[in-house]
C-alpha cells in the first residue's frame, strides 16, 4: 500500500483507464430506459451520475477548476446543464474523460485531485448496483482502487483502521491516520463493504464487524 509520502502517481490513471475498458461496453449496450433507474446517490439517476461525472473529468482535462467546483451545487448545475443531451454525447464525454484526465491528475504534485479518480470508481459501482450488475464496489479494478483510498483516507484525515477482508487472501488493509493514544479501529467484511462505508453507499444487507471507530468519522466524500 502507498504512503502519502509513497504517492504513485499515475495510479489514479490506470485506475480511469481500466474502468474505462470495463464500463464503457457495458454503459454502451445498456437500453436507454435503464438509465433512469435511481442510484444510491440521493435525487440522481443512472443518467445523471454518468453527467456528473464525465462533466468532472473534462473540468480536468481542460483545467476549468475554479473554486468550489466540485461542491454540491456546482456538481448539480453541471447535471442540469446535460440535461437535453443525448444519452451518446453524455457517454462519449465520459469515456474521453477516462481516457484524458489520468495523466492531468499525474501532473498535480500536491495529488488533490487523486480523490476524484476514486470517486469515478465509486460512481460506476453507483450505476453498476442501479442496473442490477455485479461487481458494484469491487470488480476487476479494486486492486487499483484500493492503494487510492489507502491514500485518499489519509488525506482526509480519517482515523487509522487495520480491514480484513473475508474475500481477499492478501494481508490486511491499512488505512487513515494513526491517532496518539487511540488504538486503531478493526473492520471485518468484505472489500465492497469497506468500500460502501468510505464512500457513504448503503448497507442494507451487509455483514460487517467495525470496532473502534463509527462509519461518519471514516467517511471521505461529505
Amino acid at each position: 500500500m502507498c504512503t502519502d509520502e509513497e504517492r504513485d502517481p499515475w495510479l489514479p490513471d490506470r485506475l480511469l483507464r481500466t474502468e474505462r475498458d470495463l464500463l464503457m461496453p457495458l454503459l454502451r449496450r445498456t437500453p436507454e430506459e435503464a438509465y433512469e433507474l435511481r442510484t444510491a446517490c440521493p435525487g440522481w439517476t443512472a443518467r445523471q451520475v454518468l453527467a456528473h461525472c464525465g462533466a468532472a473529468l473534462v473540468r480536468i482535462v481542460e483545467d476549468r477548476l475554479e473554486e468550489g467546483v466540485f461542491l454540491p451545487e456546482a456538481n448539480a448545475c453541471d447535471v442540469a446543464a446535460r440535461e437535453d443531451w443525448p444519452l451518446g454525447r453524455i457517454l462519449d464525454e465520459l469515456e474521453r474523460g477516462l481516457t484524458e484526465a489520468g495523466p492531468v491528475i499525474a501532473a498535480r504534485e500536491d495529488g488533490r485531485l487523486d480523490a476524484v479518480a476514486l470517486g469515478e470508481w465509486v460512481h460506476a459501482g453507483d450505476v453498476r448496483e442501479a442496473f442490477g450488475e455485479p461487481g458494484a464496489y469491487c470488480g476487476q479494478a479494486l486492486e487499483l482502487a484500493l492503494p487510492l483510498l489507502t491514500v485518499t483516507s489519509r488525506k482526509r484525515e480519517t482515523p487509522r483502521l487495520v480491514g480484513v477482508l473475508a474475500d481477499k487472501a492478501a494481508a490486511p488493509v491499512s488505512l487513515g491516520n494513526a491517532i496518539e493514544g487511540r488504538p486503531p479501529a478493526t473492520f471485518k467484511g468484505d472489500a465492497a463493504t469497506l468500500i460502501r462505508i468510505y464512500a457513504g453507499r448503503p448497507l442494507v444487507r451487509t455483514r460487517y464487524v467495525l470496532t473502534g471507530a463509527t462509519e461518519q468519522e471514516l467517511l471521505i466524500y461529505r
